[in-house]
């Protein structure tokens, strides 16, 4: 966990979101700080994606402003989140299947073979597999062999190596914020318990992630902090320890008032 004079990863305030007359957003705070998990929960509609999109850059804000450790950016295209530190894992994983785990892990990075064959853009898959391994080690990550490829392995193997692939992206001097889309919404129970070891373990490295679920039980088991979204409005946003089943599902479906008076 960050210390509590520390910016946090990422923080937006008073966000609004317009689509013409809709309001799919209104005056949304949020912040997520280094280390820790917040499950970022709500009905359909409640505007969970659309914040989510608007922190990976994907949509532009109508008004508010978006920090990363403390400085104000602007993002005009996915691109500039991940310049700034920020890595999206969406429900489709976009692995490419037909490659292998250490390919997938380095797409986008990928290291060249010596001279004359790296101005031919021949890879060296052997120290792709070298590093990719590394990097998993760092994670306390095991999966399957570097060689394997992707097509070939189960629905939880895929999602803790694109949830690897983004975390070994966004660890550095200030580590990076992991934005996560539903990632059990397609596995069992003990491939979802997997993908929590493994958020849990990233938070442990001080990566901050963002939990977009509706899955409670893994939202009470990972997350430090769970926030409300309801039509577009923050319900709540509590520490998890300090809330229960009863009280997210009365925020959710709006049984339960807000803990903002403004709301």
């Amino acid at each position: 966990m960050t210390t509590s004079n520390e910016a946090p990863a990422l923080e937006l305030s008073q966000v609004d979101m317009h689509y013409g007359f809709v309001r799919a957003l209104d005056r949304i705070d949020f912040g997520v700080s280094n280390g820790e998990v917040v499950a970022l929960l709500g009905d359909n509609g409640a505007g969970k994606s659309t914040l989510l999109k608007v922190m990976s850059g994907a949509h532009r804000p109508t008004a508010g402003t978006i920090r990363v450790h403390g400085r104000p950016v602007e993002f005009h295209s996915p691109s500039d989140s991940t310049h700034a530190g920020i890595q999206m894992v969406y429900q489709d994983l976009a692995l490419v299947e037909a490659q292998d785990i250490a390919t997938n892990l380095t797409l986008g990075r990928e290291i060249l073979r010596k001279p004359p064959l790296r101005w031919l853009g021949f890879v060296d898959k052997k120290a792709q597999r070298k590093r990719s391994q590394e990097e998993l080690d760092r994670l306390g990550v095991r999966t399957a062999a570097m060689t394997r490829p992707v097509e070939m392995l189960s629905g939880g193997q895929r999602q803790v190596v694109a949830l690897a692939r983004s975390a070994t992206r966004v660890t550095g001097e200030h580590n990076g914020v992991l934005l996560l889309d539903e990632p059990t919404a397609a596995l069992g129970y003990e491939q979802t318990r997997q993908v929590e070891s493994l958020i849990t373990r990233m938070a442990g490295n001080g990566i901050a992630c963002v939990l977009v679920t509706h899955n409670l039980p893994l939202a009470m088991a990972v997350s430090t902090r769970i926030v409300v979204l309801n039509r577009g409005r923050k319900y709540a946003d509590i520490a998890t320890a300090q809330t229960d089943n009863d009280a997210l599902v009365g925020w959710i479906t709006g049984a339960k008032p807000s803990m903002f008076a403004a709301a």
